[in-house]
This record gives C-alpha cells, structure tokens and sequence, in this order.
C-alpha cells in the first residue's frame, strides 16, 4: 500500500518536535522581518494618508465655494464672523433652478464640508482601528481602517442627502438666500439655535456623545468581521457622530454654509466635545450659550 504523503510530512513534523528554534526551518530570516515591518508601517502610512487626503479635498472644495459660484472666501468677507443674518447681507432669497447636476453638486458640496469638518475628529478612531487590526492579512495594506474610514463617510453622505433636502425646501419657501446659503429672516434662525442649544442637554446627545467619546468597544467587537464588518463598524460610527452634531451642523444655514468662521468653529466645536476629558461639560455650557443666543436673536425680532 503505498504511503500517504500527509503521514510522511505529520511524521518528519512529529520526529521534530520540540522544535529547535535556531533551526533555519522555524526561524524568520532578516528580509521577511524587513518585509513584515514594512508591511506594518505601510498600513499606519496609508491611513494616515487617507485622513489627510479626505480632508484636503474636503477643504478645497468648500474654499472655493462648492460650485456655488462664489467662493467661500469672499462670502465670508461679505458676511464676517456674524453671518449673514446678523450683517442682513442674505436677507434677499433669489429663486434658483434645481436641475439634476445642481442637486447631485450641492449633495456633493456638503458631503465634502462634512468630511473637511469631521474627519479630524474621527482620525483618532481610525488610526485605533488601524493598530487593533495591524497584520489582518487582507489584499491592501490598513484596509479594515480604510472601511472603516468609507463606512463613516458613507454614513455622512446621508446627510448630506437631508441637508440638500431641505435647502431645496428652504430655498423654495424664500427663507433661504441661495447667495449664502443662509436664512433670511430672524426667527427661523433663533429657532434653529433654540434647537441646538436644547438638544445639547438630551439623553439622545449624552448617549451619542459617550459612544463617540469611547469607541474602542464598537471597533473591537466590529473587528473579527473583516472589511465588511470595518465598513458596517464606519457606518455605525458615522451614525453615533451624527446623532452628537447633527443640530449643530444645522447651524450652518444661521451664519451661512460657506462662512468659513462658522466652519472652522463648529468643527472645533464638535473635536472639543469629542477629544476633550471635559467634552460633556463643555457641551452644556455651549448649550446654554446657544439657547441665550437664540432668545436674544428671537427677541430682536420682537423689538
């Protein structure tokens, strides 16, 4: 009977066992080692490179004004650190036309501010992800990060869609100036940062905002799942980062979608909730100043 080639190889294996670890056999020579640490600073360097790109292209976008036909820079000279409600620069709303290329360009146009603006606040849980999934073994070096990274982008593309919605619904009903992106008129912005203000205090925020503030429970239990359960994990990540900011990124239709003060302070608005030990602390008092800020703008109208 002729002998199985499995036994011959179990058997030499056996006859080996222990195994003599200065063996050339069991030992990992100089260039697989070069290799290995290779592969594992390729995966820290295209994330990182990733993140960089995402909110570099997100930036230049929303700069030169997201083909709103006027850049961000000069909207936000025209309007200053107020916004345009308060200098009553956009307090005329011209109709615009809502081909099918304007609505796919604004969908665009806010997808890409959302990135410039959230990213920061989410590298750190990428690149988390990406030591806890270092080595996974997939085709592209930091892959499961690079899902990760998709799934949460993926999940602010949804909003985008809303937000697109409802200018187009603003911009209908003449409460929004297609110039700046900002309402025209007092009370529906004091509502707006009302509402921001009191949903800072929510059980819906605080739970969204621990869950953003301690993620390292999601992208673990995300982690065996592969590029799949990485996208799913990105999505749900996005889902939690949104449920913490999506009031506030509403204020960009009070000081204008193109104001670049108001861009930059939200997003390091929403990073100090995130980042900072005393975010939920922080969060409240910023609560409380966009509730008093809304009263006052609210009374205004009433003077």
């Amino acid at each position: 009977m002729p002998t199985c080639a499995i036994c011959i190889c179990r058997t030499r294996a056996l006859s080996k066992w222990p195994p003599d670890l200065t063996d050339p056999e069991w030992t990992i020579g100089q260039q697989q080692k070069r290799r290995a640490v290779g592969i594992l600073a390729h995966d820290r360097l295209i994330v990182v490179a990733a993140l960089i790109l995402a909110v570099a292209i997100g930036t230049f976008v929303t700069i030169s004004g997201g083909g709103t036909g006027m850049s961000a820079l000069k909207m936000t000279a025209a309007t200053g650190p107020g916004g345009a409600i308060l200098t009553e620069a956009g307090t005329t709303s011209v109709s615009a036309a809502w081909s099918w290329g304007f609505i796919l360009a604004t969908i665009v146009m806010w997808w890409l501010m959302m990135t410039a603006m959230m990213v920061p606040s989410a590298a750190p849980a990428v690149l988390l992800y990406a030591a806890l999934t270092r080595g996974s073994g997939t085709w592209l070096p930091g892959g499961p990060a690079l899902a990760l990274l998709s799934g949460y982008l993926l999940a602010w593309a949804g909003f985008s869609l809303v937000a697109t919605a409802l200018q187009w619904a603003l911009t209908a009903a003449s409460q929004l100036s297609p110039m700046f992106l900002s309402l025209t008129s007092r009370p529906p912005a004091a509502a707006l940062l009302l509402l921001a203000g009191v949903y800072q205090f929510t059980p819906l925020k605080a739970r969204c905002l621990r869950a953003c503030n301690s993620p390292a429970a999601l992208l673990v239990a995300y982690r065996p799942r592969g590029l799949w359960g990485s996208l799913q994990a990105g999505l749900r990540l996005g889902q939690q980062c949104m449920g913490c900011c999506w009031a506030l990124m509403l204020l960009l239709f009070v000081g204008g979608a193109m104001n670049l003060y108001w861009i930059i302070g939200l997003a390091l608005i929403v990073a100090a909730e995130k980042l900072l030990p005393q975010g939920p602390q922080f969060g409240r008092g910023l609560g409380l100043v966009l509730i008093i800020a809304g009263a006052s703008l609210f009374g205004q109208t009433l003077i």
